[in-house]
């Protein structure tokens, strides 16, 4: 297994296909980088030398390419924010509620979680209607 930047990509995949594996890097940023470092998409990551790694490594740091954990932290300060000055999208993120207009009537149980079913409770000391 190869490491990249602190992230294992698995060894058997082609490197177009392992770099995905890195948070902030899809299938455009993916090619684009091998480009640049002038790396075939085809080679497996298990085939690459040390000096193809660190060129990956370099073009990387080079391109100003947002990634792991600063890309992580920027999008928790986007959401910070938002729920900082109470607008309509930061109220939905703190409700646990679709964001982007979506009907909630039916439906959004992925952002609101499985259905929490209301009974009625009987009162143990109501009257019966038996006299």
């Amino acid at each position: 297994m190869a490491r990249i930047i602190g992230v294992d990509i698995p060894g058997e995949k082609r490197i177009d296909i392992a770099l995905r594996y890195i948070y902030g890097i899809g299938p455009v940023n993916a090619v684009e980088i091998l480009e640049r470092a002038e790396i075939q998409p085809s080679t497996r990551a298990k085939d690459l030398t040390e000096q193809q790694l660190a060129q990956i490594v370099h073009v990387i740091q080079d391109g100003k390419y947002v990634i792991e954990g600063d890309l992580r932290r920027e999008q928790q300060m986007n959401l910070k924010r938002l729920q900082a000055i109470k607008c309509y999208r930061g109220i939905r993120h703190i409700r646990s509620l679709p964001v982007r207009g979506q009907r909630t009537s039916t439906n959004a149980r992925t952002r609101k979680g499985p259905r929490k079913t209301v009974g009625v409770q009987r009162n143990p000391n109501a009257k019966t209607g038996i006299h």
